[in-house]
């Protein structure tokens, strides 16, 4: 008979697992769309290399995209590469790698033509204006073929794309063959060549549906896990704790992982805070731009536009000055308007609706109210839940918006991520590039997405080309390196003991106390997870302080991370799913980390909206107009951070 406290509904974990080893040419560690770009394009190029894709979820639901997605957010189209980089440039306040970002826009359109040609639905413009959505945008014909998308700005289009990542998805696994792909499988740690110095050599991991740890060796491995979520603690509270902007089960894996091997980190201060509807973490994306609702304040005024608001945007010339407002100052001008008492911040849904109607009949009316609803429902089904249960018609009701708990990500309105080679190419400034393009500071280890720094505003479009783009450097570097021959430092006993740590603690003590989750002999992920979000909230900049803080906040919270580190080695789990929050939680632990060491480090306030630093208000483009670079050595396990050389590669 099962005791009491031993979990339930959950496989349990077993102090022995199953071990299986495996060698391979290239590993691909990820689901979501950078890593199915890498798995539709790597056979191309591969020849007869061996290949190997290992992803924690299914590929058809994994990744940011899993939910669904309204809109393509990258999309070039009869714009310029060019324009492309100054937009990125702007809204990330100047300090981005152009280079990066101009090899992508030249590239991302081939892969928005192919999930049209895959069977996205994507909306069309006719020659007198009207929007066609569905089937009849469809009969429009292709965006390849000249056929006009339906642009709620300069750079997005709109999809019907509830099975966005499932179409993505097929033609991944088609293309790459289901025999050579891993689903369900958690990689926790990736390895170093025991011959080679500054070598990645493979990776080791564990399924999360049955007792099995797989230990892989590799010649080189492109890593794409996506940003984090979960690393401060959410707005939402009680029922809603699990509600988020950015997909739950994101834990910085991408950061870690290669930061833990010597991959050095670039821009990790940079985070994304956006702004969505409260509670639900409903998109607002396509209401400013398909919908022209504008944003007021509790006096219902249009702040953005008062002289106020005026006066604020000019402290952050020429950025606050141009155009385009960038996203942390939108969200700035919204926290100045809180802290003034002239809250809350509304979506005027209703004015936007009623003036779009005016010139529709009653079907199209009709019409534009579902386009409202299914803007939701194709990727934040949770926000039409909350309007229903709040009895909200958006054509009738006005919603709240505020900024939500800060993300780390480096493809959406953010740049946090990895250093990487450029294009090798002359334009490329010397100290962009090291041969491959996208590859980190370390020898066969590549990235893509989230995972790329200093080079934001990819989207899903951008992540899956960017995949694409790695994964033929990958097959480059191996065909250069035909004698490579990794081999592990560790035994696969001891990446086995590792990996199992957590279940063998918990199978050792669980039965000292009758409550399992209470035992003075471990800690189990949960509350771990609690302590590690209260303290980035009060002291590294969460929404509690208004997204503030300061030396003397992030050297404590230093301190708290040192002691979480040594806590960490007690973690505990007694089934797979726990086994899993607990390597997550270490890998948040590690990528939070590195984002307040470089708020540290940075000492002037970048980006505010997103953060500000009380004893550094403010930007310097005396001193800080330049990248900031963090680099873990695995041999000392010491962190130093540096200021890298900022080059303008784009004229304005």
């Amino acid at each position: 008979m099962a005791l009491p406290n031993k979990p339930t509904g959950e496989l349990l974990a077993v102090k022995d697992p199953e071990v299986e080893e495996r060698e391979v040419d290239i590993l691909i560690v990820g689901g979501g769309m950078a890593a199915c770009g890498s798995a539709f394009e790597v056979k191309k190029w591969a020849g007869d290399q061996s290949i190997l894709l290992i992803d924690k979820a299914a590929m058809e639901r994994s990744g940011a995209v899993a939910q669904g997605l309204s809109a393509i957010n990258t999309y070039i189209g009869d714009n310029a590469p060019e324009d492309y980089v100054r937009m990125v440039r702007n809204d990330l306040m100047g300090i981005v790698r152009e280079d990066l970002i101009f090899d992508l826009g030249r590239h991302v359109d081939d892969s928005v033509h192919l999930f049209e040609e895959w069977g996205l639905p994507m909306w069309k413009k006719t020659t007198d204006g009207k929007n066609l959505d569905g089937q009849k945008g469809q009969e429009l014909g292709t965006l390849k073929e000249g056929a006009q998308p339906v642009r709620t700005g300069k750079w997005q289009i709109m999809i019907n794309g509830e099975s966005y990542k499932c179409i993505v998805a097929e033609a991944a696994k088609k293309a790459l063959g289901e025999e050579n792909i891993l689903e369900r499988v958690f990689i926790i740690k990736l390895l170093l060549d025991a011959n080679k110095e500054n070598t990645v050599a493979g990776a080791v991991g564990f399924s999360v549906r049955e007792n099995k740890v797989y230990v892989i060796k590799c010649k080189a491995m492109m890593v794409a896990c996506g940003g984090a979520v979960n690393i401060y603690m959410p707005r939402a509270q009680g029922e809603g704790k699990g509600r988020a902007w950015y997909p739950v089960w994101n834990s910085g894996s991408t950061y870690t992982m290669c930061a833990q091997v010597g991959a050095e980190l670039t821009m990790m201060e940079n985070r994304f805070t956006p702004a969505r509807f409260k509670d639900g973490y409903g998109p607002v994306g396509a209401w400013f731009l398909l919908f022209k609702a504008k944003a007021l304040n509790g006096m219902g005024e249009n702040f953005a536009v008062s002289d106020f608001s005026k006066a604020e945007l000019e402290k952050y010339a020429p950025y606050g000055t141009a155009a385009v407002t960038p996203t942390c100052l939108r969200n700035h001008l919204m926290l100045a308007e809180m802290k003034a008492g002239r809250g809350p911040i509304m979506m005027d849904t209703v004015t936007a609706l009623g003036v779009m109607g005016e010139t529709m009949d009653a079907k199209e009316l009709k019409h534009l109210e579902s386009e409202a609803w299914e803007d939701f429902l194709d990727m934040t089904c949770g926000q039409a839940n909350l309007w229903c249960a709040q009895d909200c018609e958006p054509e009738k009701k006005n919603s709240e918006i505020m900024p939500t708990e800060p993300y780390l990500l480096g493809s959406h309105s953010g740049c946090c991520g990895i250093w990487v080679s450029g294009p090798d190419e002359d334009w490329v400034p010397d100290h962009y590039k090291w041969g491959y393009n996208r590859m980190t500071t370390v020898n066969g280890l590549f990235t893509a997405g989230d995972g790329v720094g200093a080079s934001g505003h990819k989207f899903s479009s951008g992540s899956h080309a960017e995949g694409r783009m790695a994964i033929k450097s990958i097959c480059k570097y191996i065909r250069d390196n035909a004698d490579l021959a990794p081999a592990l430092k560790e035994s696969t006993q001891e990446l086995v003991d590792e990996c199992y740590k957590p279940v063998r603690l918990y199978l050792e003590h669980c039965n000292y106390t009758t409550a399992a989750d209470i035992n003075p002999n471990y800690i189990k992920p949960d509350g771990f997870s609690m302590r590690l979000m209260k303290a980035t909230n009060e002291y590294g900049a969460g929404w509690s302080t208004f997204y503030m803080t300061s030396g003397s906040m992030l050297t404590t919270l230093m301190d708290l991370f040192k002691v979480m580190h040594e806590d960490a080695e007690k973690l505990a789990a007694g089934d797979l799913h726990e086994l899993m929050r607990c390597w997550e939680m270490r890998h948040r632990l590690w990528t939070v980390e590195a984002h307040c060491r470089h708020i540290l480090f940075r000492e002037e306030s970048r980006y505010p909206g997103f953060y500000y630093r009380g004893d550094f208000m403010g930007q310097n483009d005396a001193e800080w107009f330049c990248f900031t670079n963090s680099h873990y050595d695995p041999a000392t396990g010491e962190w130093t951070c540096k200021k890298v050389d900022h080059v303008k590669i784009i004229p304005d």
